[in-house]
């Protein structure tokens, strides 16, 4: 059996023939970056490579100063005579699996990754390999996708019910790829469309990205003022319990999240109603794309990778949990999440049902 071709080190995913890291933690030369999300793309690389179209985001989060190369979508590197290609991974605009090739060996790191279509990034590439490394930030059977038309449909739904009772709609989604996913489902004919600054911020980025969006307006208090009982509101969670959140009373909340399929969750965000929308594989997701990338090998990181490493010994697969830095970036607390992600398997009551409002 040869060698393997990405091993972990103390700062990260590391390629040894290439003298590369992936989604490094820690100060390295050279880092090839999945995408713009805190957990995966951090300070302190000598030199980045992103996908061209990730190259915005990064360097947003970044800084304009970092040294970085690009590289268009199935474009192959040779990098010390390591064949590396970047390839869609839909998590959020730019976002890239990582194929590693040597001696005829292939490995692809998924980074975060989804299926399912979404209008502001680019869809998901299948890359057949020998072994993958894999997320599973949604490994367990409980978690499955609807239809993002039917996300949206709600959605749009509860904010014409909150604007008749002369309500604001403040929905909470992650600043980078969830909130721009949301904005492009809402339907701007119902009212006005209002973004905090760190959601303006990057949704400005998406925009001079060239990705088509709805009109919006900065959250700032005079616009709240004068939309007062008819607004959405996209922002990030740490908005919420603020001065600023305040300026936009009376209003409902509503989370949009893959976290929100278990009713627990929802309780302890402390919002009025939550969507299931992620930017994540879900159940049935995740096993097509094993099953069908053709891999020998499976290394499960970030997520449930107990319970998704079992599941696939039990099927006679070959598969390894690896435990890395990264996460979900809009899950605000992993323990206290756990808790009721366990209480599902146990009393799948606490799974919401299709329009469940309790």
């Amino acid at each position: 059996m040869p060698a393997p071709l990405i091993t972990k080190t103390a700062s990260g995913l590391f390629c040894e023939a290439g003298d590369f890291h992936i989604d490094a933690w820690g100060k390295v030369d050279r880092n090839i970056l999945t995408h713009g999300h805190s957990d995966h793309a951090r300070p302190g690389a000598t030199r980045y490579l992103c996908s061209t179209s990730g190259k915005e985001i990064i360097r947003h989060r970044l800084g304009k100063d970092i040294t970085l190369d690009t590289v268009d979508f199935g474009e192959v590197l040779d990098i010390n005579g390591v064949r590396v290609s970047l390839h869609p991974a839909g998590h959020l605009l730019g976002s890239a699996q990582i194929r590693v090739e040597k001696a005829g060996e292939v490995w692809v790191v998924t980074g975060d990754y989804k299926i399912e279509p979404d209008e502001t990034c680019e869809a998901f590439e299948l890359v057949p390999c020998h072994t993958i490394i894999t997320e599973c930030t949604f490994g367990l059977p409980i978690y499955r996708w609807r239809s993002t038309h039917i996300i949206a449909s709600e959605i749009n739904q509860w904010w014409r019910e909150n604007q008749a009772l002369g309500l604001n709609s403040i929905i909470v989604a992650y600043s980078l790829g969830k909130a721009q996913r949301v904005l492009k489902i809402l339907d701007d004919s119902i009212g006005p469309i209002l973004l905090h600054g760190a959601t303006h911020a990057m949704t400005q980025v998406y925009r001079d990205s060239g990705v088509a969006l709805p009109a919006t307006l900065h959250a700032t208090a005079e616009v709240a003022k004068e939309h007062r009982g008819n607004a959405l509101i996209i922002a990030p969670g740490s908005a919420l319990d603020t001065t600023w959140a305040r300026k936009f009373d009376p209003s409902r909340v509503a989370a949009v999240s893959g976290w929100m399929s278990v009713r627990g969750h929802r309780r302890r965000a402390g919002v009025d109603r939550g969507f299931v929308l992620s930017d994540h594989v879900d159940w049935p997701g995740l096993h097509s794309t094993l099953d069908a990338c053709g891999a020998s090998h499976i290394i499960a990181t970030h997520g449930f990778t107990g319970p998704l490493v079992r599941y696939l010994h039990d099927a006679g697969r070959s598969a390894e949990a690896l435990e890395t830095r990264f996460g979900s970036e809009d899950r605000p607390d992993a323990e206290a999440l756990a808790e009721p992600a366990a209480e599902a398997i146990d009393q799948p009551s606490d799974v919401l049902a299709f329009g469940d409002e309790t």
